[in-house]
């Protein structure tokens, strides 16, 4: 799981749609459970928020397996592979879709409150559902969207399969969703809390969204609530992308360092400074490398470099006016973890606490002794190889140290529940041991 609920998805995805800011964008949220995720995009962007009333049309014996799906303006979508893999009858589809074209009309009366639909002809709209499984019910709403003179449609979700493009090139201008995992068996699979969006939720959002004026920043993002921005990290000779996020109040700031063949969009890492976020910590997310140094494997296994890479962010980070005084921690994952605890021991580094997530600091083995700050060490159960290079460098750490163990985890944490273990257990340490560090010469 990588999102906490569907406004945390929204959030997320709202941060790879900024080029769409100002651009007279429309958002169309699919009933229900995209609506929460459209609401947050649709206040980022600064845009207006409205609803595309669609249908899934389900399997009679399997409802969620969607066969189909309808929408306004009677368009219709049915997937013939799942019609005949499930072998449902004509008049057994024909029923379904009489059923649902009554719930459909009932919602429409209800949404809309007598008010009509945001005017769509020669604009972008944005289509955002919670995610994409078959695909029927967001190539209806993109048809809708293009049946009402929609110039450019941009189809934006949190989570798809890997192979979800191939099967929209036909419906949507623009595809954009920031996780793609091949592992893919439903939606709800990525979500901590995927519980059903009620009919008062959508309307919460649509009413919230016509009281805003358009092109107002987002609550959230103003100076006096918490600062959620872009950054261009200086590192020596090089910039590298960020986002620094931090909370009114914020009690410290944590940067990430992510591990070889991932980037600052790590959903994993995102899933862990969201929670964070919440418990009223900072975090800085950013490359480790340019795109350029990518290209060169050698550079992802290079733990000095890595280390030098994120003692050149800590410099730039307190010199920001939202991150002035705050103590700093890091995060590192697999061999980030490296470079976190490279950097740590660094002299002078005053460093509030480090967090390991599937680390490899065995590739910081000589800098190990010389780590001062209060390490935890986040390992799987079922990650055997890894589990066994913590235990031999936590008998090299001599300073405050714990290794906890994450039962039935394996190295990503991608069975449910383990990703949560590791944020509560990530905050937990990060909020006991974030106390200023005076500065020693």
């Amino acid at each position: 799981m990588f999102f906490l609920d569907r406004r945390d998805a929204g959030r997320r995805l709202a941060a790879r749609l900024g080029h769409l800011k100002g651009t007279g964008v429309v958002v169309l949220g699919l009933p229900r459970g995209g609506v929460p995720v459209a609401a947050e995009v649709a206040r980022a962007l600064g845009a207006p928020l409205d609803v595309c009333l669609v249908r899934k049309l389900g399997v009679p014996y399997q409802p969620e397996l969607a066969m189909g799906a309808i929408g306004e303006g009677g368009v219709r979508v049915i997937s013939d592979d799942v019609v005949r893999m499930a072998r449902v009858a004509p008049e057994a589809l024909a029923e379904v879709e009489a059923r649902e074209r009554t719930v459909l009309d009932a919602r429409a009366r209800r949404y809309r409150r007598g008010l009509p639909p945001v005017g769509l002809r020669g604009r972008t709209v944005l289509v955002v559902d919670d995610g994409v499984a078959t695909g029927a019910t967001a190539r209806a709403a993109c048809r809708i969207a293009r049946a009402r003179g929609a110039a450019r449609i941009v189809l934006a979700v949190p989570v798809a399969p890997h192979d979800w493009t191939t099967r929209f090139a036909e419906d949507a201008d623009d595809l954009v969703c920031p996780y793609t995992p091949r592992g893919f068996t439903a939606i709800g699979q990525f979500y901590a809390d995927f519980s059903q969006t009620s009919d008062d939720e959508v309307l919460a959002c649509l009413e919230e969204a016509r009281a805003r004026p358009v092109g107002a920043p987002p609550p959230e993002r103003s100076q006096a609530a918490s600062e959620d921005r872009e950054a261009d990290v200086r590192a020596g000779a090089v910039v590298l992308r960020g986002r620094l996020t931090v909370p009114m109040g914020a009690t410290g700031v944590v940067l990430f360092a992510h591990g070889s063949g991932s980037s600052r969009h790590s959903p994993r890492n995102q899933f862990v400074a969201s929670g964070l976020n919440r418990a009223g910590l900072g975090t800085l997310l950013f490359d480790l490398l340019t795109e350029a140094e990518e290209a060169d494997r050698a550079n992802v296994f290079d733990t000095d470099l890595l280390a030098r890479r994120l003692v050149d962010a800590t410099d730039w980070l307190r010199e920001q006016p939202e991150a002035e005084g705050l103590p700093v921690g890091y995060f590192g994952a697999s061999t980030g973890a490296a470079a976190a605890l490279w950097a740590a021991a660094e002299p002078g580094a005053r460093i509030a606490a480090v967090v390991s997530r599937g680390g490899r600091p065995d590739l910081a083995a000589p800098r190990l002794p010389a780590v001062t700050a209060p390490t935890l060490l986040i390992v799987g159960g079922r990650d055997r190889m890894v589990l066994d290079l913590n235990r031999d460098a936590q008998a090299r750490l001599r300073c405050e140290n714990q290794l906890a163990v994450v039962p039935g985890a394996t190295h990503l944490f991608e069975e449910p529940g383990t990703l949560e273990q590791v944020t509560e257990l990530a905050r937990g340490w990060f909020t006991d041991h974030m106390a200023p560090i005076p500065h020693t010469a």
